[in-house]
């Protein structure tokens, strides 16, 4: 197991809402990373988004602030905002998604810190707004999602380039931590959104799809889109998805399911080469309706056993409480998970860093802060004094 966390030593500042700053920040925190969120008193625009308790405490507020601090001020407050560009320009580092303007802009933050690290994310690249379902509608995905037959578009529940976004975002904060240990300059970083989604799209290849070959994706509903990917219905009712792209998986599915020499058959008659995954595509209603047969009269438990056995690539459809409930990846029994008990809300499972040093945890998780419960300790360790910090908190300008 490693000596120390591997971002130990480094303090990053978070001015942040939503999914994407915060989700950046909490990354460097579970690596290590003393992350300080800065929020407005009683809260911002994030603090009580749902789910919430029946007493009102945001589930998805304390999911995406775990081992952080928190500190709290009145944002308005000329004396509130001297003293966050203090604690901005002692970290060295500061992640936001604030409009990066007034004394928040990097030009105004770099006069207290000459090699400051900043990264401002915005919606749009011109700094015009944009969130995850308004950049997910514009990219394309939501005429490709759904089922075959539905025609309007259907957005993803996930929100996928929030989460993408807050690991660039981390990433990027990194990678201006090294420029700055190789050359003792800061940098001023912006990254928006939309360029994340573009980013990716253009990745996967559909940006090229679109301007060299000039089609348009179709909807394949749950159909592993190139490739042999599908669902599946067992006897007792339970649906599972099972994949076969590199050609050991697609043997271990067809030996499992004991379709072999059906599939074999099927691409003689067909005049085509299963060995090729674009082919196993090509007639993958035919090759469903054979592995059905098979799944479909057999129990759950046997379908896994034989799967198991095999190497199948597959898994088993569940909700959010099965995935609690029955998953021993979700629980204490996996490395990942530690029950914490989070202040208002009580004790759940709450995982560290997916990242694995020696196969351990490298931080253990710990509950998000109360909002501002850090507001005293880190005004003291930028050297104010006690009866400071009381006149301040008299005054309204912290909490």
């Amino acid at each position: 197991m490693i000596s120390a966390p591997p971002l130990e030593g480094m303090q990053v500042i978070e001015g942040s809402a939503f999914v994407a700053a915060p989700s950046g920040g909490m990354t460097l925190a579970q690596l290590g990373a003393d992350v300080i969120r800065f929020d407005q008193i009683g809260g911002g625009i994030d603090h009580k988004r749902w789910p919430l308790t029946p007493d009102g405490h945001s589930l998805y507020w304390a999911g995406l602030n775990k081992n952080k601090r928190s500190i709290a001020v009145n944002l308005r407050d000329p004396t509130a905002q001297e003293l966050l560009t203090q604690l901005i320009a002692s970290a060295g580092n500061f992640l936001t998604n604030f409009p990066a303007r007034g004394w928040m802009a990097y030009d105004a933050l770099q006069a207290h810190r000459s090699d400051l690290n900043m990264l401002a994310i915005t919606g749009n690249r011109d700094g015009s707004t944009a969130l995850d379902y308004t950049v997910n509608a514009a990219v394309g995905f939501p005429f490709v999602t759904g089922p075959v037959e539905h025609e309007e578009p259907v957005n993803n529940v996930l929100a996928a380039w929030d989460l993408v976004c807050g690991q660039t975002a981390a990433l990027a904060m990194l990678a201006a931590e090294r420029h700055r240990s190789r050359t003792g300059e800061g940098s001023s970083m912006s990254l928006a959104l939309f360029d994340v989604a573009l980013a990716a799209v253009s990745a996967l290849g559909h940006v090229a799809e679109a301007q060299v070959l000039g089609t348009e994706r179709q909807r394949f509903g749950n159909d592993l889109y190139g490739a042999f990917g599908a669902m599946f219905t067992t006897a007792d009712g339970e649906r599972l998805y099972a994949v076969g792209i590199s050609n050991k998986q697609w043997r271990s599915l067809l030996e499992a399911t004991g379709t072999a020499d059906a599939v074999a058959a099927l691409a003689l008659e067909a005049g085509l080469d299963f060995a090729d995954e674009g082919d196993r595509f090509a007639a993958r209603t035919e090759i469903k309706a054979l592995i059905q047969g098979w799944v479909g009269s057999h129990q759950l438990a046997e379908v896994a056993e034989a799967f198991d056995a095999l190497g199948v690539c597959w898994g088993r459809y569940q909700s959010f409480l099965e995935l609690v409930a029955k998953d021993p990846r979700c629980s204490e029994e996996s490395e990942l998970y530690r029950t914490v008990d989070q202040p208002g809300i009580g004790a759940y499972l709450s995982p560290g860093s997916p990242v694995a040093f020696d196969g351990m945890l490298s931080v253990e998780p710990t509950p998000a802060p109360a909002l501002g419960a850090d507001t005293e300790d880190i005004l003291s360790e930028l050297g104010l004094a006690t009866a400071e910090i009381g006149r301040l908190m008299d005054n309204g300008t912290i909490a």
